[in-house]
């Protein structure tokens, strides 16, 4: 009998954690999304069934769901192009310099989130050194604010560096694991370094690419911190920024911030099970 319980009193901890900070703060989330304001009574609410708060939450805010995604999305794919060579070079070719690099990797991670962002807003400025370089080969000048921060390119920018070490991480593991004899294999089957690299090596660390991927874009998605001090005031706010706002700002915005937060798990949740399933390995699934 003590043997058959064990395995369920060692999940008990994690049931527990999940149940009182996962479960209970979502269903709560959940009661809120579907409560009533007072008429001329902001911030007072009466509990039903108000399912037009999702409504107004999406036509109201369908254009900043559209920019989350689309941050997101782009944040993820320069995060990958990025730290995929990285973390081949890490698994293959710098021997003794790994641990620096991984080092390296992780050392953003001691700063705080919101200073790494503001030490972007410097790096981008005007006057900064990015701004200077392509001011001098007049690349700033075909853009419409003739500027890098408050735009998109800004907002990015901070999305993919803030979230990088998520992607480098679990691909560099996926890599650091693969058995380097069967990439020796194929290339002594007479293939070259690019065919060997699409058909064994970025197969074999795909789980990784997938868990990157996914460990990018969710937070990316939902985050407001780079949105709020890299871009504009309305041009490049993300839903992140609007749910923040009613939640803090908006006298009676506690039923569509939860609107809010519900539809865009919703749409996260649903994106990321197809691309589980789209681009996924048994070990994944």
């Amino acid at each position: 009998m003590s043997r058959r319980w064990t395995p369920y009193l060692l999940l008990l901890p994690g049931l527990i954690w999940l149940t009182l900070f996962f479960i209970v703060p979502l269903i709560q989330l959940a009661s809120v999304s579907l409560q009533s304001g007072f008429p001329g009574y902001p911030g007072y609410y009466y509990r039903d069934l108000n399912f037009g708060n999702f409504w107004d939450a999406w036509t109201q805010f369908a254009g900043h769901f559209g920019r989350s995604l689309l941050y997101a999305g782009m944040a993820t794919f320069f995060a990958f192009c990025l730290a995929y060579p990285l973390a081949y070079a890490m698994a293959f070719k710098v021997g003794k310099w790994r641990n620096v690099m991984l080092v390296c990797v992780i050392a953003p991670f001691f700063t705080s989130f919101i200073l790494r962002t503001v030490a972007w807003r410097q790096i981008l400025a005007d006057e900064g050194p990015v701004a200077k370089v392509l001011n001098f080969f007049h690349v700033l000048q075909f853009m419409p604010s003739g500027r890098l921060t408050e735009t998109w390119i800004a907002v990015v920018a901070g999305l993919t560096y803030n979230f990088l070490p998520f992607m480098v991480l679990p691909i560099y593991a996926s890599l650091e694991r693969a058995d380097h004899r069967v990439i020796e294999a194929g290339q002594d089957l007479y293939a070259n370094g690019f065919t060997t690299f699409r058909t064994v090596t970025l197969p074999m660390s795909m789980p990784g690419v997938i868990a990157g991927t996914l460990l990018t874009f969710i937070p990316a998605a939902g985050d407001y911190v780079n949105a709020d001090l890299l871009g504009s005031d309305r041009s490049t706010k993300m839903v992140g920024n609007v749910i923040e706002s009613q939640f803090f700002k908006v006298p009676g915005g506690f039923p569509i911030a939860a609107a809010l937060s519900f539809t865009l798990m919703a749409m996260i949740l649903a994106m990321v099970f197809v691309y589980v399933r789209k681009f996924g390995t048994e070990e994944v699934l």
